[in-house]
């Protein structure tokens, strides 16, 4: 099967189309129907020759993300889809309503092996990854389906963006060209468990994208038993690769905290996470965790959520508590695919 068009840059399509015998502004014209105005067939692109449409059909079909299963929100207006792949898998994304605009949050692997022990992505392992063309087809999914316009894009779904890096920094480039979707890179969010050689790397990359960082736990005692990554990578690696990015791309850092009772949540793990974070432009979201049927993992009470946050604040940490979306359709991460897998499994297909 050839590789998706849309994942081809416009000087890709320019040399694409040049075998073909077209002229350069044939190609940015495919590119702004393919990304801008997210076209899901050939014959919508009423611009083009329509032998060239017909090559491009035969050589390149467009095999636009199917939906097969949605779910709404009644109290925040989120919503969570099931995306099927071409071969078979299924993905989810979701789309939250916010005073700002429209966010979409998109997954980057089928699965995901890093075993936090709070997420149900990761029950059932890593699949495989997504290319940048499989990325972008949630957002434009999601935005064909409303109608509206995607002004905020969160790489948080499955899956560790970092580990998929080639196609999760091409995805980042074609969602923010300007002759593309034109989201800007200042309102998309990479959420990585903290792969340091790939926080470096992506530091090089001249990008304005916002690092958020799983963090979950102020020591590295306590984020082994969270987060496997961890025995990779310690904090004393960790907290100076942020820095580093920090330092090269200007963009304040955010740290992803889930709280659990009494694993993360005292008082005690408070000062010790202020004084890890001291001295760094850092944003703290602190998480109360989803409940995961698999796990054994307490969400703490909204008070001793408040007492954390207050504690952090004392310390001069910048931090708010994460506000719930989705919590009516199971807006954990990974939760919707498990049960739709686990239903297939059920009915013998």
């Amino acid at each position: 099967m050839p590789p998706s068009i849309l994942n081809f840059y416009p000087e890709e399509l320019r040399t694409l189309l040049a075998q073909y015998g077209e002229k350069p502004y044939r190609a940015d014209q495919l590119y702004a129907w393919l990304h801008e105005k997210a076209a899901v067939s050939y014959e919508e692109m009423t611009n083009l020759p329509k032998g060239l449409r017909e090559q491009l059909e035969r050589d390149y079909p467009l095999h636009p993300l199917r939906i097969v299963k949605e779910l709404r929100s009644r109290r925040d207006g989120t919503r969570k889809y099931l995306f099927s792949l071409g071969d078979g898998n299924v993905i989810e994304s979701v789309r939250m309503p916010y005073e700002h605009g429209i966010s979409v949050c998109v997954s980057s692997q089928v699965g995901c092996h890093m075993g936090c022990r709070f997420c149900a992505s990761t029950l059932d392992g890593l699949v495989r990854s997504l290319t940048a063309a499989e990325m972008l087809g949630q957002v434009y999914g999601i935005r064909r389906e409303g109608e509206e316009r995607v002004s905020h894009v969160v790489i948080m779904g499955s899956g560790e963006p970092l580990e998929n890096y080639e196609n999760t920094v091409r995805f980042i480039r074609q969602l923010s060209h300007p002759q593309g979707a034109q989201i800007s890179q200042r309102n998309i969010t990479l959420s990585t468990c903290g792969l340091v050689p790939e926080i470096l790397k992506l530091a090089e990359e001249e990008l304005a994208v916002t690092l958020a960082v799983s963090l979950h736990a102020p020591n590295d005692e306590k984020r082994k038993r969270l987060m496997p990554v961890a025995n990779r990578y310690a904090l004393r690696e960790l907290i100076p690769a942020c820095q580093v990015y920090f330092q090269k791309t200007g963009r304040r850092l955010t740290f992803e905290y889930a709280l659990i009772e009494n694993e993360n949540d005292t008082p005690e793990d408070a000062a010790e996470l202020a004084a890890l974070l001291k001295g760094l432009h850092a944003h703290v979201n602190l998480i109360p965790v989803n409940a995961v049927r698999e796990r054994n993992l307490r969400r703490p009470n909204a008070s001793r959520v408040m007492k954390f946050q207050k504690k952090l604040e004392k310390y001069g940490i910048n931090v708010t508590i994460r506000r719930e979306m989705g919590a009516d359709i199971s807006g954990a991460c990974g939760q919707l695919r498990k049960s739709y897998t686990e239903t297939d499994q059920e009915n013998g297909e």
